[in-house]
């Protein structure tokens, strides 16, 4: 019996027949959670030879390279050699010098930095290299090479100096992009775009098995095998999304902060508590696993290396003074969600006034950071629907238990630190609802003449959810019911923002079709938000040719899809049992 089986063991006599409050019970089981992470991680460090002169049967690079991160002086950049990528890698047992190269020109015929790195079995021989000593807001060129193999050439960014004056920037935000769905080309699009960065928020890869997960359009392409459970199910998982050439592409154009929403773990996972059907000890392993491997396959610093029961990912970005970031994790810390999940009219455990989205350590760094911003812009890179969105009737109003809206008093503490410190020039970005949404924020939802403190723009998916539509069954209800939501459309694609000290221009960048290839790509709409309270204004608009105008889809098909993927499991999993008793 491994450490971790008997600490699971002993954690179970101790604690699981007990009538525990949640917070006690999540205490314990975080503590697991951190000799979990160590030990996977531990467990794949051993010593390790050192081939020096590599042959390899097939490319490496099959996953292209990313770079991320960025600073004024510093940036990651990221490969992983996988010249048999959707099982396991193809690599042998140990180690493999990685040699790199950063130019001013994509000729290299200056190099300003060089190195080797080591890519080892431990961390699937991906290679994260931290380059510093950079020129700010200064442009580069990259690329690996190893035996005799050499890498595509990757582009990457640096940010202006902290503080310093900057007239404008332009970066895209994207999310949800589940492979079966429909092919990426909203990626194709974007690697085309003039960006200064790119923000992922989440949904990076879908955990279910092949065809569990059915868009109402039909799915394209099917995951490689079972739900993924296993440290090497989420390494093939990853190497199965990032084979995609048009995100090979826009990973390879500009560098990349991403943050994680629930299922590169899980869907709708809340801390070390499963969605459901699953032990808890069994899921503090798998997200161990999901953690390791999401490190592994971006472009993240050593400061997020998973340890101690979790992985830094909740940091901030400072663009000279024009926008500070604070890209935010809103899984990892939170508490479960209230009233059993779904769409429910809220309960005094919703409205539980010390529930969080956050945990006590993140909310109190954003407030922090908040409040001693001098930044023209104060920007929450994020993964859940922050306004406030109703539906059902009048009478019985329901709220999304997943989003902000389950957590009101969160979400309050938050409005009211902004109001309080007079700030008007909150920015929140946001994925996970498959659909395109700009929102004006206010101090009370409820009262049309509130003040208005920021806006939130909600980025569609690049596939989930298939092909889309201009508008669902139940937008102009939505809209009608939430008259602080200024926009609402159902088409795949990204958002693209450019940023000036007076204006935030947010343009919906979509696709009508993702079920196969060769969509073009149309602006929707534009906004504009420039903190004179008046609210977002909407300043271009156009019809989106070869779309869908009008589909009979509503906000709870996709939860449906969610269960109904979870019912194909438990099917699965009984036969299994059956087969095995």
């Amino acid at each position: 019996m491994t450490n971790l089986d008997e600490m699971i063991r002993k954690f179970n006599e101790q604690n699981l027949k007990k009538n525990l409050d949640r917070r006690s019970f999540l205490h314990g089981a975080g503590k697991i959670a951190g000799l979990s992470l160590g030990l996977t991680i531990a467990q794949s460090l051993g010593g390790f030879k050192v081939d020096a002169a590599p042959n390899f049967s097939e490319y490496p690079f099959t996953l292209g390279v990313a770079s991320g991160d960025p600073l004024s002086d510093s940036v990651v950049l990221w490969t992983r050699l996988a010249p048999d990528p959707l099982n396991g890698g193809g690599m042998p047992a140990h180690v493999v010098p990685v040699n790199w190269e950063l130019a001013t020109d994509e000729n290299f015929r200056n190099v300003i930095k060089r190195g080797t790195e080591h890519a080892s079995p431990n961390l699937a021989h991906s290679v994260h290299v931290e380059v510093t000593g950079l020129n700010a807001n200064s442009v580069y060129f990259y690329r690996f090479k190893t035996g005799n193999e050499l890498s595509p050439v990757g582009k990457t960014k640096t940010l202006p100096a902290a503080g310093a004056s900057t007239a404008s920037m332009t970066f895209a935000f994207a999310s949800c992009q589940q492979y079966e769905h429909g092919y990426f080309t909203a990626y194709k699009h974007m690697a085309k775009e003039d960006l200064d960065l790119v923000f992922h928020l989440g949904d990076y890869i879908y955990e279910y098995g092949t065809n569990e997960y059915l868009s109402p359009t039909g799915n394209v392409r099917a995951h490689k095998g079972d739900e993924i459970i296993t440290i090497e199910d989420y390494r093939n998982r990853h190497a199965q999304y990032r084979s995609d050439e048009h995100l090979k592409a826009a990973h390879a154009a500009f560098p990349w902060v991403v943050t994680w929403d629930d299922h590169e773990v899980e869907n709708n996972y809340a801390n070390v508590i499963p969605e459901k059907g699953q032990s808890v000890e069994a899921f503090i392993k798998r997200r161990a696993a999901a953690y390791q491997a999401y490190y592994e396959h971006m472009p993240l610093r050593r400061s997020s290396l998973p340890h101690d029961g979790g992985m830094q990912l909740y940091r901030d970005f400072t663009y000279g003074d024009l926008a500070n970031f604070y890209v935010l994790d809103t899984r990892q810390y939170r508490d479960d969600q209230a009233n059993g999940d779904g769409s429910k009219a809220h309960t005094p455990e919703s409205l539980d006034p010390k529930r969080t989205v956050l945990g006590t350590e993140q909310e109190k760094w954003l407030l922090g950071n908040l409040g001693n911003s001098k930044s023209h812009w104060n920007v929450l890179a994020q993964q859940i629907f922050f306004a406030q969105r109703k539906s059902g009737s009048i009478t019985a109003p329901k709220f999304s238990m997943d989003s902000w809206d389950g957590y009101p008093a969160a979400r309050q503490r938050i409005t009211d630190f902004v109001a309080g410190n007079n700030i008007n020039n909150v920015i929140v970005l946001t994925g996970d609802v498959h659909a395109s949404w700009a929102s004006n924020l206010t101090t009370d939802y409820n009262k049309p003449e509130s003040p208005i403190f920021g806006a939130e723009f909600v980025g569609t998916s690049i596939t989930s959810g298939g092909d889309g539509s201009d508008w669902r069954a139940d937008t102009a209800k939505s809209l009608a019911d939430n008259p602080h939501i200024k926009f609402f459309n159902n088409y795949r694609g990204y958002v693209r923002c450019r940023v000036t000290p007076e204006q935030w221009r947010a343009d919906y960048r979509v696709v009508p079709f993702v079920t196969e290839q060769g969509a073009d790509i149309s602006t929707r709409a534009s906004f504009v938000f420039e903190k004179d309270q008046q609210g977002l204004k909407e300043i271009a608009a156009t019809t989106v040719p070869m779309g869908v105008q009008m589909s009979n889809e509503v906000e709870e098909d996709r939860h449906r899809a969610h269960s109904r993927a979870h019912e194909k499991q438990m099917e699965k999993k009984r036969k299994r049992e059956a087969v095995t008793n």
